[in-house]
């Protein structure tokens, strides 16, 4: 018994000597919330205060001329009654179910070419992802005019190569969210990165071990190339959902929400609710029944991932 309190004596002694700091260790703390203090400052300022101004305007109606009138769940009821708000949902989701596997393939495909050892893979891989970094206006006039039905490179092509009629791509009811997915050509880049990067951490042994049991380039694919980034594929579906139902600069620029309201996405109607009606109340809990929707997607993504996602630490 003696010993065994002697024991726990020594260890409480040690545990204390370990949770005193030195003065060093004192100084750099300091230094730390010192240099991280332009950060702390501005994300309450400019992300966490708004983000709580617009949890209480949402209960509100608000014109900004006047000051806001408690409403309680009166934005959030009349949600449920506004033709534009199913309107707007239907055609993002819409848009998501086009644009999110197109990104995830598409962004796939490009990173398995551009892994392998070619001259100029480096050009390649800066032609491919340039693109993503380029202003979301700019990228939408450009697709603006590579679709005009009139005098647009792509129907031109489509005329001279194969003697057909391009579509009405942006004026067409049927064609609008086709032709806002196909725009996501030039926005993979990002995506393709993520999964280049992913590719050139693989272990080469075990393609070689596969090569020995006679394994070919789609066996090896499947069963050792997907399940190893599957991580990353779920991490890049997750960013392309949240992205996808973010859309407005497209819309904004090049439709205006046509024709006929096909295009109308839901952040466009929070826009044009913000800052055109100047419903700051409504718009408000717009934007938090648009979080509520990502953030239960996004929830939903990893529980559905659970048995499908490879994790290399569960196994070890």
């Amino acid at each position: 018994m003696h010993l065994d309190h002697s024991v726990e004596t020594q260890r409480t002694v040690r545990t204390k000597k370990k949770v005193k700091r030195s003065p060093k260790a004192k100084r750099q703390e300091r230094a730390f919330w010192l240099f991280i203090s332009p950060w702390v400052i501005g994300f309450i300022c400019f992300t966490g205060g708004p983000i709580i101004a617009s949890l209480f305007l949402s209960f509100t109606s608000y014109d900004i001329v006047s000051s806001p009138i408690w409403v309680g769940l009166g934005n959030y009821i009349h949600l449920f009654s506004d033709f534009l708000v199913l309107k707007s949902l239907s055609a993002t989701a819409f848009y998501a179910l086009l644009a999110v596997p197109f990104t995830i393939i598409l962004g796939l495909l490009l990173a398995i070419l551009l892994n392998q050892k070619v001259k100029g893979q480096a050009f390649f891989r800066t032609a491919f992802y340039a693109p993503s970094i380029i202003s979301g206006v700019s990228v939408a006039f450009l697709w603006s005019w590579l679709l005009n039905p009139d005098f647009g490179v792509v129907n031109s092509l489509l005329k001279q190569l194969f003697g057909i009629d391009g579509p009405n791509w942006f004026n067409s009811t049927n064609w609008v969210i086709p032709s806002m997915a196909l725009m996501q050509l030039t926005a993979v880049g990002g995506t393709m990165v993520i999964f280049l990067a992913s590719l050139q951490q693989l272990p080469k042994e075990l393609y070689e071990s596969a090569a020995l049991d006679g394994a070919k380039g789609w066996a090896k694919f499947i069963h050792i190339t997907v399940p190893l980034i599957s991580p990353v594929i779920l991490f890049n579906t997750i960013i392309a959902i949240i992205g996808s139902f973010q859309i407005f600069t497209q819309a904004y620029v090049i439709t205006q929400g046509g024709p006929d309201w096909h295009s109308y996405f839901y952040v466009y109607y929070l826009f044009d609710t913000a800052f055109s009606q100047y419903r700051m109340g409504y718009a408000s809990a717009l934007a938090w029944v648009l979080f509520i929707i990502i953030f239960v997607l996004t929830m939903l993504s990893l529980f559905v991932s659970r048995r499908l996602v490879y994790y290399e630490y569960e196994n070890k």
